[in-house]
């Protein structure tokens, strides 16, 4: 019998780069998904498939070979961290389906980790708590793929709730959901623009940001051995350590301490359902992300500023790891529709390029969908 298991993808409304250091962020999940479906087979091996490759890749259950550098590597990592728990699945093909778009920030990569969990999961016959599926997953990008992510896409994508964002504290990974429908906020929505410049965390520029971050934080440490991590320094601390680190890592710190304080004040804008106050915070965080942390592009940059003159804008930024991918826009609803259109033309005709726009509504979680498909198939026996 075949299984299919769906997990969406996630857009980050502020909160970037702190999801490694113990800090904040405020992201969503979107109604772009990934569907894995899984059958039994009898031929002695492991296939893996998609839709969206031409590339297929099968391997019998005693292989431990390591990555391919293809889109299977991130469902074959998470066969890989399943085995290392002592879960060996039946024989099966898996073949992914979807349209959350690629290399775009939106989390492609960790929604086929989740999909592929919960269906290899249920191929075999197994659970795991939601909260170590989570961490599998995250194992899987980090040591089979090479990625150094931070939790925050895993877990978005498994705990998200529809119309409402996720405030997580990293650390802990203590939750909060908060809605989008108070105030003048409920007449807002999110509307992402894809710059179609592909991204990827597992190339050199976000290693190298990561390892700048974490040199400045290891100075910070020793200077106030109280402190965990960067989640717990403040700007006046950092000042005080300036001289003893590199310049770019100043600016790496820098980013994060003042982007958790943003983080916050983000949600206690959601929370009064005030989109001025949350679009200006936006817009501070793209500029932090351009001059402090360096992961913006010029065609990101572009966007940011056309859209913040555009009507019914409250603000902009760059969401995702950086380096390419998409903006993510809080737009008054009623405007949404001219915005996309004016943010099109104006793309086009200073890059030559098609924008890719979502208008996107917060989504389910890929557990809030797997209970609700639980009850269903209770009731329908």
């Amino acid at each position: 019998m075949s299984v299919c298991t769906i997990a969406p993808g996630r857009v980050n409304l502020i909160g970037e780069h702190t999801d490694y250091t113990g800090g904040f962020v405020l992201p969503m999940a979107i109604s772009l998904v990934t569907s894995a479906t899984i059958m039994p087979t009898n031929d002695g091996l492991y296939h893996f498939d998609s839709e969206l490759f031409s590339e297929t890749r099968t391997m019998s259950p005693d292989d431990r070979s390591g990555k391919a550098n293809t889109w299977s590597d991130y469902p074959v990592g998470v066969l890989r961290e399943l085995q290392k728990l002592g879960i060996e699945p039946p024989l099966f093909a898996l073949t992914l389906h979807g349209n959350v778009p690629r290399g775009a920030g939106l989390s492609s990569s960790a929604s086929v980790e989740m999909a592929t969990a919960m269906a290899l999961l249920r191929h075999s016959g197994m659970t795991l708590k939601s909260e170590e599926i989570v961490a599998l997953c995250r194992r899987a990008e980090n040591v089979y793929v090479g990625s150094p992510c931070g939790i925050m896409d895993q877990f978005v994508i498994a705990y998200a709730k529809r119309g409402h964002a996720l405030l997580l504290n990293t650390r802990d990974l203590a939750y909060q959901h908060l809605p989008l429908n108070r105030g003048t906020l409920a007449e807002c929505v999110i509307v992402v623009a894809n710059s179609g410049v592909r991204h990827s965390i597992a190339g050199g520029s976000y290693g190298l940001r990561r390892r700048e971050l974490e040199a400045g934080q290891d100075v910070l440490l020793a200077q106030y051995p109280k402190l965990r991590d960067l989640g717990d320094a403040s700007l006046s601390q950092l000042a005080s350590c300036e001289s003893m680190m590199q310049p770019e890592s100043y600016r790496r710190c820098r980013h994060v301490i003042s982007e958790n304080s943003r983080t916050l004040r983000a949600s206690a804008a959601m929370i009064a359902g005030d989109p001025l106050w949350l679009g200006a915070l936006m817009t501070q965080a793209h500029r932090s992300e351009r001059d402090d942390f360096e992961c913006s592009i010029a065609e990101i940059d572009f966007l940011v500023s056309t859209a913040i003159e555009l009507p019914g804008c409250y603000g902009a930024r760059l969401t995702g790891g950086g380096f390419g991918g998409c903006t993510v826009n809080l737009v008054k609803a009623a405007e949404a529709e001219t915005f996309s259109s004016s943010l099109s033309v104006a793309y086009r005709e200073r890059w030559a390029c098609d924008l890719s726009i979502y208008v996107c509504e917060a989504a389910d979680g890929a557990m809030a969908r797997a209970e609700a498909e639980q009850k269903v198939m209770e009731v329908q026996d």
